[in-house]
């Protein structure tokens, strides 16, 4: 058993949001009692603005990403919140990376749909390098191990 999925995926999804929005209200509650937002109301609507945006951004990027994703050899075991799957790599059709994001996304497609759909989007773990645009030896192995398995080739 081997962690393929990154272990912020917990602060991105839980603790992050909570300090995104806390800071909105905080800098709304501040411009509502110290008076600014009657004379100037551009200070109450950029925070909603930015609340909106932060919203469907997470949404988008963080909130549909896997808790934690184990390799099992010839299968994934994926959890979010208290459910999990098993996912054979026989079952992948596709694996796609997205390593330009923050953070960095992997999605799963799969052949039959699972417990989560028919997409699993996670972020993998990223060992350190200077070279941005370097590829994840964590993705290109299991995209090889996923050719093999629906292929039927030995390793």
């Amino acid at each position: 058993m081997n962690r393929i999925s990154s272990k912020a995926a917990f602060f991105l999804k839980r603790i992050f949001p909570i300090f995104w929005f806390g800071f909105l209200l905080v800098f709304v509650a501040i411009d509502i009692f110290s008076g600014i937002a009657r004379t100037d109301p551009v200070f109450l609507i950029m925070p909603f603005a930015m609340a909106i945006f932060g919203f469907f951004l997470m949404r988008k990027l963080v909130w549909d990403l896997a808790d934690e994703v184990t390799d099992h050899g010839s299968y994934l075991r994926v959890r979010r919140g208290s459910v999990e799957d098993r996912v054979d790599l026989a079952n992948i059709m596709n694996v796609s990376s997205s390593l330009l994001f923050n953070p960095p996304r992997v999605t799963l497609r799969l052949i039959t749909p699972g417990r989560f759909g028919k997409e699993i989007v996670f972020s993998p773990i990223r060992p350190f390098t200077l070279i941005p645009f370097a590829k994840n030896p964590v993705v290109e192995d299991l995209i090889e191990r996923v050719y093999r398995a629906r292929s039927g080739a030995s390793g």
